[in-house]
C-alpha cells in the first residue's frame, strides 16, 4: 500500500513546494499538490499538510481568510474521520482560525520577527506525529515567524496539559507563547499544529535531522512502508 499525502496551497503560501519535497523523500507514495479553491480532496490520504508562508499577505489576521478558503471544510471533513493533518506555521494560524485546534497565535513578544533554529522538547508521544521521539527529548528545528505567539485561556491551557496534548515546547523563551507551547494536538490526536518546521530539518544538509522523525512517525502509524 502506497502513502498518499495531500498539500494544500493558499495564495501567499511559500513552504508548499518544501513540504511537498520532504514528504516524498522521507514517506514516498504520491503527494497532491491542491489549490485552496478546490472543495474536494483526493480519496485514501494518509496525511493532509498546510504549509508556511503568508496566506492572504496575513491580511486582517494571519490564517483568518485561509480558514475559510473551500478546501477548508473537505480538510475539517477528513481530519473527522481520522486522516492526519499536519500545519506548520501558517498553517497552524489557518488550524486554529478554522477552529480545528483551540487558541491563536498572536504578534511575538518583543514584536520582531523569530528566524533562527531553536530547541524544543517532545511533550507528549502519544499521536500520529510523536510516537517516534521520547517523552521530553530535546530536539532542533527552525522556526521563521512574526506571529507565533501561542495565546489561549487558563482552562484550555490547563485542559490541554492534563489531556496531554501539548506535543512541542520551546525549551527556552522564542516568541512569547504560553507555557512555551510550540505545537498542540486536537482531541484525538490527529490534528498537529506547531510553528516551528520539521519539513526543514530532515536531512544532514540541512543542519540535522530531528524533524524527519515526525514524517516517518506518521508512516509507521498508518502502516504504509515507504
Amino acid at each position: 500500500m502506497a502513502f498518499h499525502a495531500a498539500v494544500i496551497t493558499f495564495p501567499g503560501s511559500n513552504c508548499d513546494r518544501d513540504m511537498a519535497v520532504a514528504i516524498a523523500s522521507i514517506c514516498g507514495g504520491t503527494v497532491h499538490r491542491v489549490w485552496h479553491g478546490d472543495a474536494t480532496l483526493p480519496e485514501g490520504l494518509d496525511l493532509i499538510a498546510l504549509p508556511g508562508g503568508f496566506s492572504y499577505g496575513d491580511y486582517l489576521r494571519s490564517g483568518a481568510m485561509a480558514a475559510r478558503s473551500p478546501v477548508m471544510a473537505a480538510v475539517a471533513a477528513k481530519a473527522a474521520r481520522g486522516v492526519a493533518v499536519l500545519g506548520v506555521c501558517n498553517g497552524f494560524q489557518v488550524l486554529t482560525e478554522a477552529g480545528l485546534l483551540p487558541g491563536a497565535l498572536l504578534r511575538n513578544g518583543g514584536q520582531r520577527f523569530v528566524c533562527r533554529d531553536v530547541a524544543l522538547t517532545v511533550g507528549t508521544t502519544r499521536s500520529c506525529f510523536t510516537g517516534g521521539y521520547a517523552r521530553d527529548q530535546r530536539i532542533t528545528v527552525p522556526v521563521a515567524h512574526h506571529d507565533g505567539n501561542y495565546y489561549a485561556d487558563t482552562a484550555t491551557l490547563d485542559q490541554l496539559e492534563a489531556e496531554d496534548r501539548v506535543a512541542f515546547r520551546y525549551a527556552e523563551p522564542v516568541n512569547g507563547s504560553a507555557r512555551q507551547i510550540a505545537g498542540v494536538l486536537n482531541p484525538a490526536g490527529n490534528v498537529l499544529g506547531m510553528m516551528p518546521h520539521p519539513e526543514r530539518m530532515i536531512e544532514p544538509a540541512h543542519g540535522g535531522s530531528d524533524g524527519r522523525v515526525l514524517f516517518e512517525s506518521v508512516l509507521h502509524a498508518v502502516g504504509v512502508t515507504a
